[in-house]
């Protein structure tokens, strides 16, 4: 294994019923203005949101409100956000949601105490924040692990760019299965495949194979699909949604990337495409992965022919992927860019200018150019 330092900032409560016994606690160590933020309105008609505000107000806590954080969180939004917090002089900032609502506020967490932009401080200056409004996690929908980081995936917009801003990691997680109970059952799987893709782009990194890390990520890997396939028998299976949980959070909190290098490559173009789309983060991953394996298999072999053992009880690297695809079949989850919901028409010329824009990774099995970056999109079409 190479040299690392592991820091793991993020205190998790696990647990159904957990939030009633100590999130109050939590807010004793905090500053008076809360804002509490959440996304479309799922949380709402679920009766999170009201549980919460009713545990903030049994805090004495002033509350903000900040909703409508959408599931492929803006720029704007952030900008939004870190307005209002500025102006409210809050305290403290409560992300209920999923992966997007806690990306949001971690980038407005930081963004509130700068004077500049940031991204622009990190992407033309390369200086990162070192502060932030304290944050805590209520996840509501799993599969991110955004909880468990300082990392955001943020759209902007105005640049047809998605990417990864540093913000602010939650000094606490709340982590019930319960509240992901109402969560559709394709937003539940999409989630849980996104899980899956982390924990894959970190064991395809270029490592050697005696690595402990590896190991981890397989038996994360294992996991993961074993319990997917439990909540295609029954999506109200909470000790699947919890093993799901914890995989999500086990895949983000840098224990699967300690002393190794990663890939990632399969999130950079799906981030790209979805600048352009929209599309649901984790069925562009389904649709993405395999086209990608099997460009990169022969780069990868023995570390394929390892996955498709403890994964998928298959004995070679291209049953491994063919198993893979089975599986992403198995999960009804799309297997085509064409069956991805999207705001636009996803066309080859459009193919090219993700390929053209995404980032390219150059410590994975092999690095790729644009133009094979293209093949593999439309080889997706």
């Amino acid at each position: 294994m190479d040299e690392f330092t592991f820091t793991y900032p993020t205190k998790v409560y696990f647990g159904e019923g957990i939030a009633q016994k100590v999130l109050k606690p939590e807010l004793e160590k905090v500053g008076k203005t809360v804002m509490l933020a959440c996304g479309g309105g799922s949380v709402k008609k679920n009766g999170i949101y009201d549980e919460m505000r009713g545990i903030l107000e049994e805090a004495g806590k002033e509350i903000v409100d900040f909703s409508g954080i959408m599931p492929n969180p803006t720029y704007a939004k952030v900008q939004e956000g870190a307005a209002l917090a500025k102006e409210n002089h809050v305290d403290f900032i409560l992300a209920v949601g999923g992966g997007s609502v806690v990306d949001c506020c971690k980038v407005i967490s930081a963004q509130a105490k700068l004077d500049e932009d940031i991204w622009t401080m990190e992407y033309t200056s390369y200086k990162f924040p070192t502060e932030g409004i304290p944050i805590g996690a209520v996840v509501t929908a799993s599969g991110t692990g955004a909880e468990m980081n300082s990392g955001a995936v943020i759209t902007c917009e105005d640049k047809m760019w998605k990417g990864p801003i540093l913000g602010t990691a939650p000094s606490f997680a709340i982590l019930d299965p319960a509240y992901t109970a109402s969560v559709p059952k394709m937003q539940v799987l999409s989630g849980a495949f996104d899980t899956l893709s982390h924990a894959m782009e970190t064991y395809f990194g270029n490592s050697d194979q005696d690595n402990v890390s590896d190991d981890i990520a397989l038996v994360v890997m294992r996991n993961t699909v074993v319990n997917m396939k439990r909540l295609l028998e029954n999506i109200d299976d909470m000790q699947a949604r919890g093993n799901l949980m914890w995989d999500s959070a086990m895949a983000e909190n840098g224990m699967l990337k300690v002393g190794r290098l990663t890939d990632f490559q399969a999130h950079q173009i799906e981030h790209q495409l979805g600048a352009y789309t929209d599309c649901n983060h984790g069925q562009g991953l389904a649709v993405i992965h395999p086209a990608y394996y099997r460009h990169i298999l022969k780069d990868a072999q023995e570390k394929f022919t390892r996955f498709a053992k403890v994964v998928f009880g298959k004995d070679t690297a291209e049953e491994g992927i063919e198993a893979l695809v089975d599986f992403i079949r198995e999960c009804q989850l799309p297997e085509k860019l064409s069956e991805l919901r999207s705001n636009t028409e996803i066309t080859p010329e459009i193919l090219r200018k993700v390929a053209d824009t995404c980032n390219i990774i150059k410590c994975g099995p092999r690095e790729l150019d644009r133009d094979e970056i293209y093949e593999i999109l439309v080889e997706c079409i």
